[in-house]
């Protein structure tokens, strides 16, 4: 007889369309299978994604759709779009959510987690992945949020092993794939030390689930004849797409004040 685990709801919460399929589309499938209540609040619309030209004008519309389709796929019993503007990759997008109170989007996400009674919790690490400043203000917004939150769920951070991703961007630059000016000591700070990652979570079983959800994504695949990431992970073959994607990597958060310390004289970002 297999012993289920008691029924909790877990929110999630990312910066944009896609993300979500990226980063946490095993664990939100298995906790799904398992019967839990799974949750995702996307915080931005994305509309400053790399895509084809001829895209660009109905992106919003068009990765909202995809959205839901991912969101099928992994078995989603809610999604929340807070539709603020993609800030782009520099912040370069003034209305966008790297611009906006964090303690506004705090509000928002502490609300629907009330709603919830969420029990979980799961945001992005602080060094919001590899820097994105969407993925930075959802980072802040969201230990914010934890704390505002009537019942304060248990945190944790989504995130990635540095040291094989930076060893992997290195290689990459010497081998010249990567964009001229790309800076491939970035990734010397982006994600989590290995040693800092608190749980791993075997999603082997829910590839099918994850490759689906990426597939549904597919304004992100190609840019003008450019293939991007998304579209290079869903034609992996299994056996590497489950060694290279068949974890997915958390910190569990002791202390989510600490968010709300740092950068104290500047309540924006």
């Amino acid at each position: 007889m297999t012993i289920r685990p008691a029924a909790r709801t877990l929110v999630f919460v990312h910066a944009h369309p896609d993300d979500e399929a990226l980063l946490t589309a095993g664990t939100m499938a298995r906790a799904a299978a398992q019967g839990q209540r799974v949750v995702l609040i996307v915080a931005t619309n994305g509309a400053a994604g790399l895509t084809s030209a001829a895209q660009t004008d109905s992106l919003a519309d068009l990765r909202a759709n995809e959205l839901d389709e991912s969101a099928a796929i992994l078995g989603i019993h809610r999604v929340v779009s807070l539709d603020y503007e993609d800030s782009g990759l520099n912040g370069e997008i003034d209305a966008g959510l790297a611009h906006i109170d964090r303690f506004t989007v705090a509000q928002q996400i502490s609300n629907i987690l009330d709603e919830e009674s969420a029990d979980i919790l799961i945001g992005y690490d602080p060094q919001g992945g590899y820097g994105h400043p969407d993925h930075l203000a959802v980072h802040r917004a969201v230990r914010a949020a934890c704390v505002l939150a009537t019942k304060t769920p248990t945190l944790f951070e989504v995130t990635l092993p540095r040291e094989p991703i930076a060893r992997a961007v290195r290689i990459a630059s010497k081998l010249r794939i990567t964009p001229k000016d790309f800076d491939s000591n970035s990734f010397d700070s982006a994600w989590t030390p290995s040693s800092e990652i608190t749980h791993r979570v075997d999603v082997r079983d829910y590839w099918n689930e994850k490759k689906l959800a990426l597939r549904a994504h597919a304004s992100q695949h190609e840019g003008d004849g450019q293939l991007r990431t998304l579209a290079v992970l869903t034609r992996l073959p299994k056996p590497v797409a489950t060694v290279l994607l068949g974890t997915e990597y958390y910190c569990l958060v002791s202390s989510p004040k600490s968010a709300q310390t740092r950068d104290a004289n500047s309540a924006s970002l």
